[in-house]
């Protein structure tokens, strides 16, 4: 007869090492490993705990994404507007998260091959400069979101007031064409008292000849003429230093001067003196890149985003017109010293107000 002992001794066995038992005598009585080296290593073979773990995972992310589409396809039918900013969320965060990852790669790659901030190509400066605007814009919004359940108050906040407090990346097509048509409206405000300022301060300039000059330049501007580079550089020493460098100007010139570059006039002026220099030192950079990469390599959309960073308001522009003002700017721009900013920031106004005379409807 079986004994009981036996009997729990070879079930043991069968459930530790599958249907079949290994190394069991016939009579069941006193079972036995054949090998117990081996076995342990089928088991470990058959049962690893990282291929459970990952088994697990895969299901796990498999039901969330299952459960994501339900509910996206919930959305879409029953509330299709709230649908449309769910989606236009859903792909910022992605659009960000790859620029997140481009501008890691493009950091490792200056670091590792010690590249110099100037032998970096265009897009990669635009996509750093691009990002660091973004990534300080969206700082207040991180900061309010902080406290407990103040994440509802942030998303009733971004609804009301998407271009105050997201970035691109959250706008749709329809907002960035407006956003952008708000944005140049408000720095165009700021033209004829720029052009202004430069009348008003050529009457303390002592060169006769250059103060002539200077007020031609401001007339034809004021007139609708849109000037010529040799027009420009021929003040650019007035530029350079008292009345009008970026150190000599008055501050409420200097303030008129920022909404060129969407950056806030509240600050103390010696502040906003150094980053009026600062972004025009970038934005020269970013000229040199240009003609480096050639400026036919540029797509229409890079075009649109270049014009618009330096003064100009393209959405009435055809891609051609674009193409010619930019070689234009970049015949004027490539030839400036550093110490020439304020001459590149007032020219965002009087090589942009006037052209073109007649744009495309």
């Amino acid at each position: 007869a079986l004994s009981c002992r036996g009997v729990c001794r070879g079930a043991s066995v069968i459930l530790l090492y599958g249907k079949q038992p290994v190394g069991v005598k016939a009579s069941l009585c006193t079972p036995r490993l054949a090998s117990t080296k081996s076995s342990s290593l089928w088991f470990v073979r058959h049962y690893s705990p990282s291929q459970a773990r990952r088994g697990i995972g895969q299901s796990i992310v498999s039901r969330l994404k299952w459960v994501n589409e339900k509910y996206e396809r919930f959305l879409q039918r029953r509330f299709p507007r709230f649908y449309a900013l769910y989606h236009t969320f859903m792909k910022g965060f992605r659009l960000l998260f790859q620029d997140a990852q481009e501008v890691r790669r493009i950091m490792t790659r200056m670091f590792s091959d010690s590249v110099e901030h100037q032998n970096v190509s265009y897009r990669d400066l635009e996509k750093l400069r691009q990002v660091r605007r973004d990534l300080i814009k969206a700082i207040p919004l991180v900061i309010i979101s902080i406290p407990p359940f103040a994440n509802y108050l942030v998303f009733i906040l971004m609804y009301f007031y998407p271009r105050q407090l997201l970035i691109r990346h959250f706008w749709t097509p329809q907002q960035l064409v407006e956003f952008q048509r708000v944005y140049h409206s408000q720095r165009a405000q700021h033209h004829w008292p720029i052009v202004k300022g430069l009348e008003s301060t050529s009457t303390s300039v002592q060169d006769s000849r250059l103060k002539s000059r200077l007020m031609e330049l401001c007339s034809k501007v004021r007139h609708g003429v849109h000037p010529v580079v040799s027009d420009v550089h021929a003040v650019r020493t007035l530029f350079s230093g008292p009345p009008l460098g970026i150190k000599k100007m008055y501050a409420d010139q200097m303030r008129n001067l920022c909404p060129l570059l969407f950056l806030t006039p509240r600050l103390p002026g010696f502040w906003i003196g150094r980053r009026l220099n600062s972004h025009a030192l970038e934005l020269m950079q970013l000229d040199r890149s240009i003609v480096q990469l050639g400026l036919h390599q540029l797509n229409d959309t890079e075009l649109r985003e270049a014009c618009y960073v330096r003064g100009l308001n393209p959405e009435l522009l055809s891609p051609a017109q674009c193409r010619e003002w930019l070689t234009q700017w970049l015949q004027f721009s490539t030839h400036l010293k550093e110490s020439e900013t304020s001459l590149y920031l007032h020219c965002m106004v009087l090589l942009t107000v006037n052209y073109p005379k007649h744009p495309r409807h």
